[in-house]
């Protein structure tokens, strides 16, 4: 019989990447500081792993919530963009006009959502639920991009130049 291994950082990121979400890796990185005790073994590693993916994964019929960044991230795409490339630029952009808020508004412009949108009612051609929803508000957003400037990253750079886009 061979002996347990302790868990190494590198198997903790492993596990939190075979569970597939953020709540497993944090949940990991909060428990970094049992990932550098000798006691915890390879044996105790797979039971806190199947653990993390058993209580991030949801039962049958059980909605998944994802914050606006994750919905926005899966609709890339749909819209032909890479990710790892635009991403970054676009929650630039959002960060800046609204910090991700669904119900984010600028008073002085009448801009409403995480798009910012003027008026805020034009996001009803994405769906009827507009004022509540942040897939409906990132949807329009990304039709607007796509539509206006073509990727995330020129949208950001007209957003640099002018301060707003």
């Amino acid at each position: 019989m061979s002996p347990l291994r302790p868990l190494t950082s590198k198997s903790v990121r492993s596990a939190a990447i075979a569970a597939g979400s953020a709540l497993a890796l944090s949940a990991v990185v909060l428990g970094s500081a049992a990932a550098s005790s000798p006691a915890l073994t390879a044996a105790a590693a797979t039971r806190q792993t199947v653990q993390l993916v058993s209580a991030v994964t949801p039962a049958a019929g059980q909605a998944v919530s994802l914050t606006p960044r994750q919905i926005a991230w899966r609709m890339f795409g749909a819209f032909h963009w890479r990710p790892r490339r635009q991403f970054r630029f676009l929650n630039r952009l959002w960060e800046a006009e609204s910090s991700w808020n669904v119900h984010a508004q600028n008073p002085w412009s009448g801009a409403y959502g995480i798009p910012q949108a003027v008026p805020g009612s034009k996001m009803a051609s994405a769906g009827p639920d507009w004022q509540n929803n942040a897939r409906t508000q990132i949807l329009w957003g990304l039709r607007y991009i796509k539509a206006v400037y073509g990727k995330p990253r020129m949208a950001w750079i007209h957003e640099l130049q002018f301060g707003w886009y």
